[in-house]
């Protein structure tokens, strides 16, 4: 059944509709398109939804309906609204553009876009060997059925070693391959949480998390992070789990994605500790554990503290290696996994062969590959910390000390406008609704440094130039209705 979205739904995720560049300069129909065509480039309204009545939607926004149906009209004939006469309007895609890994829309032919919406590096050098070294391996394999629902010995070994490396033992028993981190928070999920189970969650957080969730039908509170300082207040975090005594809590203790911030040692152990006591299962979030950078040390795995089996850790080679070899996995107790494993069959049975065995090799030179990594994170991350600090100095962040993202407090509630007003100059970015549930966070932004440093510099130079545009079109409030004949 096709969802659809009321008019005061639709009016909450508009928001301040008029604050985009050239508002003066275009009527109140074509800024109304226009944001709405904001909305289905930065994923915050899905395709295949059902929008509300012209009529619904003229008093929902207190306009008249001769600007909703123009608007309408005008989403119509660039190919992001579909209408039957009697049946609705139903938001699409036009046929020049395709869905990115990341959700959002994009034009196919958009070669010259500065992408900061995905916070993922490029393939190192060392994949293509890894990748021929695998082939050669897979003959020993072809003679079973290739189903592997744990995943393969191998790897499970290599997974294995690396947390016992960090100072927490573990055995091959303990760990799960997945198809990605996504993947293996979904099966989690599967089995740790019913429809309409709590879970606790930070604000901001990841948005794929959140889709996840939503898509268990969770009944979600969460927890607020500075934007500066150590990000988690201990006593609220602790607080929040002791009244709400969630099913579950989700968090990403090693440089969380957007902000960066690293939870102290302290903080995980009582964190452990108030899970316990509320009966919460706690998912780790690990994604980017491997990429410190100005050689801070890292505190001991949240799972290092877990006596009572509380602890379920995610992780994968996404953020450190490369996002198009889906390889996560899953660790946490054997009986654990072996409950995962008897859920993942219904789901995708296994995870390729060859995708495990290229894991293996890029994991023998882990150590050779990362290194290299947090060199080049770190610089890309000083040329865009500088480039703020010319450009854009109300700008404020936090440099973060690993991880690959900034989270700048901007000078206004201006996210989601920035963010149509960018795309028209080719960037592309993810504005900070995506990572809340509510669509506050609109004076935060994410922005990944991940990219090469020179496009990192032109990207901010981009930015600057529709900051300035904003100013000059002015930010009006809404305004009272008017009478329109």
């Amino acid at each position: 059944m096709t969802s659809q979205v009321r008019g005061v739904q639709l009016a909450r995720l508009l928001g301040q509709w008029h604050a985009l560049p050239g508002r003066r300069r275009s009527p109140d129909y074509a800024a109304l398109a226009a944001a709405v065509r904001g909305l289905l480039a930065d994923g915050r309204l899905p395709l295949g939804v059902r929008l509300p009545a012209e009529r619904d939607l003229a008093e929902a926004l207190r306009i008249s309906r001769t600007t909703v149906t123009a608007a309408y009209r005008e989403l119509r004939e660039t190919g992001h609204l579909a209408s039957r006469r009697g049946a609705g309007s139903w938001t699409m895609l036009p046929g020049t553009h395709r869905v990115a890994s990341t959700g959002l829309w994009t034009p196919l032919d958009d070669r010259d876009m500065i992408d900061l919406g995905v916070a993922a590096l490029s393939a190192p050098a060392q994949l293509v060997p890894a990748a021929r070294a695998a082939a050669e391996d897979l003959p020993r394999y072809l003679g079973g059925a290739g189903y592997h629902p744990t995943g393969i010995i191998e790897l499970r070994e290599a997974v294995a070693r690396a947390y016992t490396e960090r100072g927490l033992p573990t055995s091959p028993e303990q760990i799960m391959v997945t198809s990605g981190t996504q993947h293996a928070l979904d099966l989690v999920l599967r089995l740790a949480l019913s429809p309409g189970g709590g879970v606790l969650v930070e604000s901001p957080t990841y948005p794929n998390a959140l889709a996840a969730l939503s898509a268990r039908r969770a009944r979600i509170t969460t927890h607020g992070l500075a934007a500066d300082g150590d990000g988690w207040d201990a006593d609220l975090l602790l607080g929040s789990i002791r009244q709400t005594r969630p099913k579950l809590a989700y968090v990403i203790p090693e440089f969380h994605n957007p902000t960066g911030h690293l939870m102290a040692a302290d903080l995980r152990e009582r964190l452990v500790g108030a899970a316990h006591a509320a009966g919460t299962d706690l998912i780790v979030d690990e994604s980017f554990v491997d990429l410190p950078l100005d050689g801070t040390p890292l505190p001991p795995p949240v799972a290092t503290f877990d006596r009572h089996s509380r602890v379920i850790s995610i992780g994968g080679m996404s953020k450190p290696y490369w996002g198009g070899l889906r390889i996560g996995w899953v660790r946490a107790s054997a009986p654990q996994v072996q409950r995962l494993a008897a859920a993942r069959v219904g789901v995708d049975m296994a995870s390729p062969v060859l995708d495990q065995l290229v894991a293996v090799h890029l994991l023998a030179q882990g150590p050779g590959i990362v290194a290299d990594r947090r060199i080049q994170l770190a610089a890309q991350r000083d040329a865009l910390v500088a480039a703020m600090a010319d450009r854009l100095p109300d700008w404020r962040v936090t440099v973060p000390r690993g991880g690959v993202t900034l989270w700048v407090e901007l000078d206004g509630p201006i996210s989601s406008a920035l963010a149509r007003a960018a795309e028209e100059v080719g960037v592309r970015l993810a504005p900070g609704p995506r990572f809340g549930l509510d669509g506050t966070l609109e004076r935060f932004l994410r922005l990944p440094f991940t990219l090469p440093a020179a496009d990192l510099v032109e990207a901010v130079g981009r930015l600057a130039a529709v900051r300035y545009d904003l100013d000059r079109t002015g930010r009006p409030q809404w305004r009272e209705p008017s009478v329109i004949a």
